[in-house]
């Protein structure tokens, strides 16, 4: 009888050389996966650095932030779509670190309808509702923009022990 780890499929010598002549051609180093940190819109992510942070460097801050948890801790927030970088200096001014952020779409339960040139975006997992999204119609990005306001205006009144609406 086989083990379990004499059963898996191995990748055929073939599927290897592909794989190889693949990474070579993409021209991108073995090591660069570990330059980059790639977030989902409107996710966080947990960078962990070796030394405490003193300085934090974003290339474009439109496309994520990032916040200190705590001096060797950084959170990375997706904002909108795109690839920017991040720096981060310690207190000596020594570089502690230098990365790729990339802020991507999620990857399910999300549908676009097209009319035309106007997109409106859905979250379908299980069921379907507006999604708040970059690129979406201007006329139906608003509209639940503003509802979503209304929606956090009346929770932050409700907390205050306030009326909202006064």
């Amino acid at each position: 009888m086989l083990t379990s780890a004499k059963r898996r499929k191995r990748l055929p010598r073939s599927g290897l050389l592909i794989l190889a002549l693949f990474t070579i051609a993409s021209g991108a180093p073995a090591s660069a996966a570990n330059d980059d940190v790639n977030v989902t819109i409107d996710q966080a992510k947990l960078v962990r650095l070796d030394r405490p942070a003193a300085e934090i460097i974003v290339g474009n801050p439109s496309i994520a932030d990032v916040a200190v948890q705590s001096g060797k801790l950084l959170v990375v927030t997706g904002k909108s779509y795109g690839r920017t970088n991040l720096i981060v200096i310690d207190a000596d001014g020594k570089q502690v670190i230098s990365l790729y952020l990339s802020v991507t779409e999620p990857g399910r339960g999300y549908v676009m309808m097209h009319k035309g040139t106007a997109q409106v975006t859905y979250y379908c997992a299980p069921n379907c509702t507006p999604s708040l999204t970059i690129g979406d119609h201007p006329e139906s990005f608003d509209a639940l923009q503003k509802e979503i306001q209304t929606k956090q205006s009346m929770g932050q009144a409700s907390a205050e022990g306030g009326v909202s609406g006064q």
